[in-house]
């Protein structure tokens, strides 16, 4: 293992207001506000950038009805990476709103599990309980980035440069992965919806758009696993995460935070 370190952001693109009925199987007793923020990640240094995930166009925002706020694209302006440019996307599962503007992306080379292509074309898309966080769109792009040669699959664990890798974690959908990287406070983990908001995976609860909600508890003892402490795990939609992680600039309050240091919270 070398001691390359990188910087981490967290890039915030739409949000929605939801209620916390909303985010728990069985829903909870405490029927208040609890919103839900959506990201795509930056992971940099000097040798190395990739962007994980690329979330949804405003098309497909309005018509969900999520506020947006802006394009991925344009988050990474903000910090100075052109979409253009980028030779390496992580795509952590195929839902809309991970996968939705992969053409702002026309040189990168998308990093994506074996199973998660057989589920987002398989037989499952059969029941609208899976099909309804995917867009056909998505599913039939990224096939013809497969047969443009732009796609790299993964089965299980990979590393796709020193101290950044990706692992299989599932329950979610079947093929999710998450993101490990070595930062300069330790290996850090981009969860992704391996667990939605920090509540999931420190209270065990489980998120309902789920595919194996085994998989998904079993998934909580793999992030802590990866990552060097429960402070370390970077949860996909937490709107905490803009709260406890310092912005990457005073201009970006708001809008980009740095997960590569200390939480202020």
């Amino acid at each position: 293992m070398t001691n390359e370190t990188y910087e981490v952001y967290a890039i915030k693109y739409a949000t929605r207001n939801a209620r916390r009925r909303d985010h728990f199987i069985g829903g909870d007793p405490h029927d208040t506000p609890m919103p839900m923020d959506y990201f795509v990640w930056l992971i940099r240094n000097a040798a190395h950038t990739f962007v994980v995930d690329t979330g949804f166009t405003r098309e497909v925002g309005e018509a969900r009805k999520r506020i947006f706020l802006r394009s991925p694209a344009e988050g990474l302006a903000l910090m100075n990476v052109k979409a253009a440019e980028v030779r390496n996307v992580i795509i952590t599962h195929m839902h809309y709103d991970h996968v939705g503007t992969f053409p702002d992306f026309p040189v990168a080379q998308f990093h994506l599990q074996d199973e998660e292509m057989a589920f987002a074309t398989g037989r499952q898309m059969r029941h609208t309980r899976f099909r309804h966080s995917i867009e056909v769109e998505d599913v039939v792009g990224m096939v013809r980035l497969v047969f443009g040669d732009r796609v790299t699959f993964h089965r299980g664990d990979a590393e796709l440069a020193p101290n950044l890798s990706v692992h299989h974690i599932g329950g979610h959908t079947p093929g999710l992965q998450s993101v490990r990287v070595m930062t300069q406070r330790g290996w850090l983990v981009l969860a992704s919806d391996a667990t939605h908001y920090y509540e999931h995976f420190e209270q065990d609860k489980c998120f309902p758009t789920v595919y194996n909600v085994g998989d998904t508890l079993e998934g909580y003892t793999r992030l802590r696993s990866l990552a060097a402490s429960p402070r370390h795990i970077i949860p996909g939609h937490d709107p905490l995460v803009m709260q406890r992680y310092p912005a990457a600039s005073k201009a970006l309050d708001g809008i980009a935070v740095r997960l590569d240091v200390e939480p202020t919270q």
